[in-house]
């Protein structure tokens, strides 16, 4: 049986991984999603805390929608982190390792609904430019299960987004 090209080892010794994608495409593929993943959990994260701290007159309204939206970037996370583990690397799960790797600003304190709508729809379009970002090393390695994911995240984001922008207007 001839060893393929793309032959390499799985970063923790086992078996290699032969998915016809090399080892240093699955890399750069796996970097982005990390940052993806890290920008994701950070979002997920600024939501839940906007959905416990919201106040004001339109309480009800957007309690019910952070939840929603908290609930989908969890489920989100878990996707990103399988695929960086399906392409062989180890996907990053602690705070600092997202504090180096998320373009979104953490926030601390308890801003105002509408600011709260606003720092959502900046974190929604950060992801949006993140997932961007990796398509051209995806597409370069003919890695369609990544773009596929990137693309479905980016619809995500893109509509919440454009939710969230229309309660601003």
């Amino acid at each position: 049986m001839a060893k393929a090209e793309s032959s390499d080892q799985h970063i923790e010794g086992g078996p290699a991984i032969e998915i016809g994608i090399k080892a240093a495409h699955r890399k750069a593929n796996a970097d982005g999603l990390s940052r993806l993943l890290a920008d994701t959990y950070t979002l997920y994260l600024k939501t839940h805390s906007f959905h416990w701290n919201v106040t004001g007159p339109m309480f009800q309204t957007l309690h019910l929608m952070f939840e929603q939206q908290y609930t989908e970037l969890a489920l989100a996370v878990d996707l990103i982190a399988e695929r960086i583990r399906a392409l062989g690397h180890e996907a990053p799960g602690s705070y600092a390792q997202f504090l180096k790797l998320t373009s979104i600003s953490e926030q601390t304190g308890v801003p105002g609904a509408e600011e709260m709508l606003r720092q959502l729809v900046a974190g929604q379009e950060a992801v949006v430019r993140t997932a961007r970002k990796v398509i051209p090393a995806a597409e370069r390695s003919g890695d369609q299960v990544t773009l596929d994911l990137l693309t479905q995240r980016m619809q995500v984001h893109e509509k919440t987004a454009w939710m969230l922008r229309s309660l601003l207007q």
